[in-house]
């Protein structure tokens, strides 16, 4: 969508220029060009998320932009502030935003904001309010009734306790692939538990209906009941989220909404996600310790870790296997 600013009329009578409190006049300046819409004229952009969760972009600052830029352009803006707007080279704006990133200059990605509408799992949305730089705002089971909606797995999804993460786990049951019936069984045990859990819904309803106050009755519902909120963040500390969230060790329902976010934010700071998936997202970082080893493995020895920590070897390891080492 092309938005053309208008310039304001040259016999604009005084009285009809806004004034500020202290008096003075407002003065309105055109765009020196064409400005789109970097949602493209859309009230939001929706992805779906499981049986019934969503992850919706609904805004963004900037909105609107100089034809032919993306909203990356705030990101130059911002870090140029001190010399005046530079260059107009989309090309020279990529090596800024990259050196910017490369370096950890964070500043001008706080400049931009994006606001999003999610619908997910309460224990996913526990996860997601641990990080606490955002802006939210979520639906309230004190005012309203919490809808009929239960996340529960595919049953070649459900996962075992792993034995060296007390986090998560990553290891699948039988799958039902039928290799390990005894497997297969606890899976589907586990499936008819959460089954039970949401078939106490009913009696939920039937006691807020019979006068139980909709806070006190709230408490009874498990954390597999879907929630919403609006949560806006700069995208500095989105990139943060998406860093933790995209991981491989995040655990698998708050990662598919972390996919979700960067698949809306792809198109929209195209150069910065580019940038972040090379140095962040897809990057290997090494420690002190790692770096020791690489240049003891170069001069012919063993590259092994200078730690007794299991933990540790173990992340070296996977380095070492991802470099090829």
């Amino acid at each position: 969508m092309s938005v053309m600013a208008k310039p304001p009329a040259a016999s604009a009578h005084p009285s009809d220029i806004p004034a500020s409190a202290a008096g003075h006049a407002i003065v309105r300046v055109p765009a020196e060009g064409p400005l789109v819409d970097v949602m493209g004229g859309a009230i939001r952009h929706e992805i779906k998320i499981h049986e019934h969760g969503f992850i919706a972009l609904v805004d963004a600052m900037p909105r609107l932009v100089p034809e032919g830029q993306t909203a990356d352009a705030a990101i130059v803006q911002a870090a140029r502030v001190s010399y005046g707007q530079g260059t107009k080279k989309v090309s020279e704006d990529r090596g800024l935003i990259r050196y910017l990133l490369r370096h950890r200059h964070t500043t001008p990605f706080e400049m931009l904001e994006f606001k999003f509408h999610i619908a997910m799992p309460i224990f996913v949305a526990r996860q997601w309010i641990r990080h606490r730089t955002a802006n939210v705002n979520e639906y309230s089971a004190r005012y309203s009734i919490v809808r009929d909606r239960f996340y529960t797995p595919t049953l070649d999804n459900v996962r075992k306790q792993s034995a060296s993460n007390r986090q998560g786990g990553e290891e699948k049951f039988g799958g039902g692939g039928g290799e390990n019936p005894g497997e297969l069984k606890t899976a589907e045990e586990f499936l008819t538990f959460l089954g039970d859990v949401e078939g106490m819904y009913e009696r939920y309803i039937k006691l807020t209906e019979a006068g139980v106050s909709r806070e006190l009755a709230r408490i009874g519902l498990p954390v597999s009941v879907y929630t919403e909120w609006y949560w806006k963040c700069d995208l500095h500390n989105i990139l943060r989220f998406l860093s933790l969230r995209m991981d491989a060790h995040a655990q698998e329902e708050i990662r598919v909404y972390a996919d979700g976010m960067h698949a809306l934010l792809a198109g929209i700071v195209p150069i910065t996600m580019e940038a972040w998936r090379d140095y962040e997202l897809e990057a290997v970082h090494l420690t002190r310790l790692e770096a020791a080893a690489i240049r003891e493995l170069k001069s012919g020895g063993s590259g092994a870790l200078a730690s007794d920590n299991k933990r540790e070897q173990a992340e070296w390891d996977a380095k070492r296997k991802s470099l090829g080492l």
